[in-house]
């Protein structure tokens, strides 16, 4: 039998939903200064930054794929993340494949070896290599880029087109409605939100590229207008896949957030899952540019 819907109890739900809402606002403005902050001092400080944010991402993914019943071989994910620090700053995509391919035989010499072998736990302690270790390579690899105007605008482009995606997609949806993305996935998403959170990535990397033209005019490697254009639109795709694959994993292991840790965004991988694939992307970018 449905619960009877009464003025107090929409009241309380009106004002619940607003208060969550200021929540995640406040929050929302806190990180941005701290990121400012972090993006500033830049090099090792972002480097060892990102390190620990995205330990605690791995943490938080095994945690939920241990919740869903396996049983994923947790350091691989660890010490790739360590390696890629020196590596990627130094090295830069050389030193990817040959960490990547070494960190999976690992995985899977471990799981064979297991009284109870399982396919299964081969493939969910891969996935963390691929979804959240990768990923952390190329947004570590940015440091690499020379010189530092172009250094900071790929970073900026990184957290820029996943931030600014996810906040037009949230206002818009809210606002227009519609039929859902993919309900069986995550319910609240529609077709409306994600056609202006595209929208919001487009702007957010074509505002990024024409201030960094303009304020850095001897900067050796200009990217063009449509390069800008191309790297929002392709981000702002990639940033919603990652942040539907990572609500896909919180269905399959049946959690409802990765974390507590900021309040009302959920834990380190809620808030990271569209910046990680966005960042491959403007990885792939800075690679085309400097060819």
């Amino acid at each position: 039998m449905s619960e009877t819907k009464t003025p107090e109890t929409i009241g309380a739900n009106e004002k619940k939903k607003k208060s969550g809402f200021v929540q995640r606002v406040i929050t929302g403005v806190i990180l941005i200064a701290l990121l400012t902050l972090i993006l500033w001092a830049g090099g090792w400080v972002f480097a060892l930054v990102a390190c620990v944010c995205v330990g605690i991402a791995i943490h938080e993914m095994h945690n939920a794929l241990r919740t869903g019943g396996y049983h994923p071989v947790s350091w691989v994910a660890y010490a790739g993340l360590v390696c890629s620090i020196p590596l990627m700053m130094f090295y830069s995509a050389q030193a990817m494949i040959p960490v990547l391919v070494t960190l999976c035989f690992c995985v899977l010499f471990q799981v064979v070896r297991r009284e109870e072998p399982n396919l299964p736990d081969v493939l969910v302690s891969v996935m963390p290599l691929m979804s959240i270790v990768f990923p952390a390579m190329c947004l570590i690899g940015l440091l690499d880029t020379q010189p530092r105007g172009l250094q900071l605008m790929m970073l900026i482009m990184v957290f820029g087109i996943a931030v600014g995606g996810d906040t037009l997609a949230y206002f818009v949806g809210s606002s227009v409605g519609g039929p859902k993305l993919c309900p069986k996935v995550s319910p609240n998403k529609t077709i409306s939100g994600s056609v202006g959170g595209l929208f919001g990535s487009v702007v957010v990397a074509f505002i990024v590229g024409r201030i960094f033209a303009a304020a850095v005019p001897d900067m050796a490697v200009k990217a063009p207008i449509w390069g800008d254009l191309l790297v929002g639109l392709i981000g702002g795709v990639a940033g919603q896949l990652g942040d539907l694959f990572a609500s896909l994993v919180k269905r399959h292991c049946k959690v409802k957030d990765y974390g507590t840790i900021f309040p009302g965004h959920g834990g380190m991988m809620d808030r990271l899952d569209s910046i990680f694939f966005v960042a491959i992307i403007v990885y792939c970018y800075r690679v085309i540019l400097l060819a």
